[in-house]
């Protein structure tokens, strides 16, 4: 008589199959979801500033235009942190007591720079060019969000790869003026669609999607 075909090791190994075809996939499931969800992506990320600058006074309220202090935004990859001279400009007249601009007015007396925090951090493996964008026509809103309204900075989109992929696709849905890129409350006088594909061919705009464009 012959014996079993498969050892006995396989029959009591079955339970733990089962166990490893329920938990395994389940696991992956977890981890797409997780990848996928705001908290990965940093939406709503708000670190804590050295002064409680708010952009809803400066960029709203006042009408500062962004490139004030992000000077290099239509030249440069990097949108520039505005030095602490940007800020004496108006506050060595305008509250110039305010217990809220001391660390100002010390980085200023010192010459020691004031430490903000980059809120919005792409990875070291992604590269991003502002005046690639800014300079065709896409608004600051269309990352950054309603500035004008934060009395906080936060990051208000996902900027994950396949929500700048989708502009990269489609475009059209976030070209505007060039002269309205920092215009947070600009509204197209005619469809968007329409005008975004008239703007796309007036400027030759055909942003690439190769691996390379991002991740040098």
């Amino acid at each position: 008589m012959r014996g079993p075909l498969f050892p006995q090791w396989i029959d009591r190994a079955r339970p733990l199959a089962g166990i490893l075809l329920v938990v395994v996939p389940g696991y992956l499931v977890c981890m797409v979801y997780y990848g996928g969800s705001p908290q990965t992506l940093a939406v709503g990320y708000q670190p804590k500033q050295p002064v409680p600058y708010s952009h809803a006074l400066h960029a709203g309220e006042l009408g500062i235009d962004c490139r004030y202090c992000h000077t290099t935004v239509e030249k440069a990859a990097l949108a520039a942190v505005p030095p602490t001279a940007t800020c004496m400009n108006c506050h060595a007249m305008i509250a110039t007591t305010s217990a809220k601009l001391l660390p100002v007015r010390e980085s200023a007396a010192s010459g020691d720079a004031m430490h903000w925090q980059r809120v919005h951090d792409l990875p070291d493996y992604v590269y991003f060019n502002h005046s690639a964008h800014v300079t065709r026509g896409v608004g600051c809103v269309s990352c950054h969000g309603r500035v004008d309204k934060m009395e906080q900075v936060y990051q208000a989109k996902k900027l994950s790869m396949g929500w700048c992929l989708d502009c990269h696709r489609n475009p059209e849905q976030h070209l505007r003026p060039r002269q309205f890129v920092t215009d947070m409350t600009w509204v197209p006088e005619e469809d968007q669609a329409v005008l975004g594909a008239r703007l796309k061919k007036e400027n030759d705009i055909n942003p690439p999607t190769d691996c390379s464009t991002c991740h040098r």
